[in-house]
């Protein structure tokens, strides 16, 4: 598939903001999929490419994260591992599902992540290392990993949303913490799922690879910016997105 020079100048800009969103709150896949979804691509392949791409852009804000000394290794490693054998199996149960009704259910899967993303209050706690046994960080951190973990490998979008969701409400972290330690275990899931759907060679590179140069311009930049302003620039593009999303699937029905 081969896409005209404004088609790519449409999607490295919505790539560089999905980096950039997702790295200060998480839900950059709200955009960056339905970006490859507007321009046609296949649903197997969007999900795929967009592993690629994001994945790459991800690395970089966790390295930022991680030099500032913001990620809970404790938690994150056990989180990433669980993550990692949960993002697989999720991935390959997308590809059993056929490409027309796997449409349908990322955009209904977009909706309801988005809508729940700009519902939901988190809550601000000081607390930065959750102050528990290790054999119940353990249980949680692993249980929050492995389910997460699926729903990246079979979907993606809001991930690093619904896991700082649960790191501060069941371990006590505050946001920045939550977001930093929320993108190793992202990390980890974006490269097992990648690692399936290369296997079944879905991932199209000479879209992917392009796009993750503008991912990591995104992710640098929105990881250097505070999560209590970036919220209030994330809503309004997601809110934007979704719209778009929305009519767009709406028109295909009719």
């Amino acid at each position: 598939m081969h896409l005209s020079i404004y088609e790519y100048l449409f999607l490295f800009f919505m790539i560089f903001l999905a980096g950039f969103v997702d790295s200060i709150a998480g839900g950059g896949g709200l955009i960056s999929l339905p970006a490859y979804l507007f321009l046609g691509i296949p649903s197997h392949n969007a999900l795929a490419t967009n592993k690629l791409s994001s994945s790459i852009g991800s690395i970089f804000s966790t390295f930022r994260y991680a030099k500032e000394r913001y990620v809970v290794f404790e938690i994150g490693i056990i989180s990433a591992i669980f993550s990692f054998l949960g993002s697989f199996f999720g991935a390959r149960l997308a590809l059993l599902i056929s490409d027309s009704y796997l449409k349908v259910i990322i955009s209904v899967l977009i909706v309801f992540a988005g809508a729940f993303m700009l519902m939901n209050k988190r809550k601000k706690v000081i607390s930065k290392i959750p102050k528990t046994s290790f054999k119940k960080k353990f249980f949680i951190s692993s249980f929050i990993g492995f389910i997460i973990g699926m729903y990246d490998g079979f979907f993606g979008p809001g991930t690093g949303t619904f896991l700082i969701i649960m790191y501060t409400s069941f371990l006590s972290f505050d946001s920045i913490s939550a977001s930093a330690t929320a993108k190793i275990v992202n990390l980890s899931s974006n490269i097992s799922a990648l690692i399936a759907f290369l296997i079944n060679g879905k991932v199209l590179f000479h879209i992917g690879l392009p796009a993750a140069f503008f991912g990591i311009l995104g992710n640098w930049i929105g990881s250097g910016i505070a999560i209590k302003k970036g919220d209030k620039i994330i809503k309004p593009i997601v809110l934007v997105i979704l719209f778009l999303v929305v009519f767009k699937s709406l028109r295909e029905l009719i």
